[in-house]
């Protein structure tokens, strides 16, 4: 991590020449701008930057889609107001004498945070806990396949026929992890090198598929950690003629990429989940109680904020280490929330994550989720404990984005807790990738059709 007096410093050594400032748009990219290092000392950590708002309208192919307040043509596509936080600001060891700090979004006119922005909903999030006297930790645990196709031979190739990272299911194996240390070994050292700590990484059980695992943090700050990590990521499997993946379910015969959430509450320096009231094998809390409970119970208020594409509900299969059901059990992989630890580590990992998820609107949902079950008290299901996959009876995740989507609208929880704003805002964006999806002619079409149809 950087101080402004350490910039200074590496500026006048030369060693830092270029500042990427950035923030995420709805799918979590990061969008922005590069500054000379001078140019950034002197103006930009002091008064911000600005970018067109309609950033905050576009599609994934950067058209601006019609139909939103917040941006549009007859209001002219203004500007925002980029402000710089700087305690996010680091080294961006994987890129070449750089620096990377990411940004609030704000109203150029009023200066207040931008409701429709993926960091300001997590940041809203945090400070209704902390007025309950709370402080949220978390980690999310990323997967990924990686492929010896540059991203370009990738595009070129339309993403067929790629050549997997691996050549058999490498979960756990030491071996066919040590083949991927070329891009693996360095993806640890960028991230250690720019202030993102990291614990662990392994084969998964996809061809070429691999988790990387850094440390957890106080939930906004590992909202952009896990931000950089996949930019890091991308950026160095491009530089190395590689290329990298966190879609959801890539291919239909291979697991799924997970962003497996957990999660913890904080009191006066101690973990509020902990204690002596026996759930199952779990000594808890009532707030452990309550906070499981409303985290189940709202999935469906919020699921696009953990699923955001059409391809998000294709991992959700039966016996594929994806959950598909709402419930809870012990240290059990076929539950959508496994609770994990004891005393002191005691937390809940939500399981219900892809990889393509926006860490920032995934964390302000399972936050938000889990402090109105605190509030009003909501009774978590039974422990389950057994195969939930063949557990029939329990409800179901949704099975499209399009159902998802309609939930969302229409639910009274999200309108309630992030505002009428975000959630027509958001409503039209997933709209709009259902709608995009539809008119698109597949391979899969093609393959099925083509000739005997």
């Amino acid at each position: 991590m950087l101080s402004l007096s350490q910039l200074k410093k590496l500026a006048k050594q030369e060693e830092i020449e270029t500042v990427v400032v950035a923030f995420t748009d709805h799918y979590g990219r990061l969008v922005g701008k590069r500054f000379d290092v001078d140019f950034f000392l002197e103006s930009t950590a002091r008064d911000g930057s600005h970018a067109c708002d309609y950033l905050m309208t576009t599609d994934m192919e950067m058209d601006p889609v019609a139909g939103y307040k917040f941006a549009n043509w007859e209001l002219g596509y203004g500007d925002f107001h980029l402000v710089p936080d700087l305690s996010t600001m680091r080294i961006a060891s994987w890129l070449n004498k750089t620096a990377l700090v990411l940004c609030d979004v704000k109203d150029e006119k009023t200066h207040d945070y931008v409701d429709v922005a993926p960091r300001s909903i997590l940041q809203r999030t945090v400070q209704g806990s902390a007025k309950m006297g709370y402080k949220a930790f978390a980690a999310s645990e990323l997967e990924y396949y990686a492929f010896e196709n540059s991203y370009r031979q990738a595009h070129k190739q339309h993403y067929d026929y790629l050549k997997p990272a691996g050549y058999y299911i490498e979960d756990y194996h030491i071996l066919q992890g040590s083949r991927t240390e070329n891009f693996t070994g360095l993806a640890r050292r960028h991230l250690k090198n720019s202030g993102i700590p990291v614990e662990t990484s392994k084969g998964e059980w996809g061809l070429g598929q691999h988790e990387l695992n850094i440390r957890y943090a106080e939930i906004l700050d590992m909202a952009d950690r896990h931000v950089v990590y996949k930019q890091c990521l991308k950026e160095l499997a491009d530089s190395l003629g590689m290329s990298v993946t966190f879609m959801a379910k890539f291919d239909t015969k291979q697991a799924g990429s997970s962003s497996h959430i957990h999660l913890s509450l904080w009191k006066n320096g101690k973990n509020a989940f902990a204690g002596k009231k026996k759930f199952g094998p779990v000594m808890g809390t009532d707030v452990f109680r309550w906070f499981l409970g409303g985290w189940i119970k709202h999935v469906p208020d919020v699921m696009p904020f953990y699923a955001p594409t059409v391809n998000s509900y294709k991992r959700y299969v039966d016996g594929s280490w994806a959950p598909t059901r709402l419930a809870w059990s012990y240290d059990n992989r076929t539950a959508g929330f496994r609770v994990v630890g004891k005393g002191s580590s005691l937390r809940i990992e939500c399981r219900i994550p892809g990889a393509d998820c926006n860490p920032y609107l995934a964390f302000a949902a399972s936050l938000a989720s889990g402090m109105a079950g605190i509030k009003n008290k909501i009774e978590p299901p039974e422990i389950f404990e057994g195969d939930i996959y063949a557990a029939s009876h329990l409800p179901r995740v949704p099975y499209t984005l399009a159902e998802a989507a309609e939930l969302f609208e229409n639910s009274t929880f999200a309108r309630m807790t992030f505002g009428k704003e975000v959630v027509d805002h958001y409503s039209h964006f997933y709209k709009n990738e259902v709608a995009a999806y539809n008119l698109a002619v597949t391979d899969w079409e093609r393959k099925r059709y083509f000739e005997r149809i």
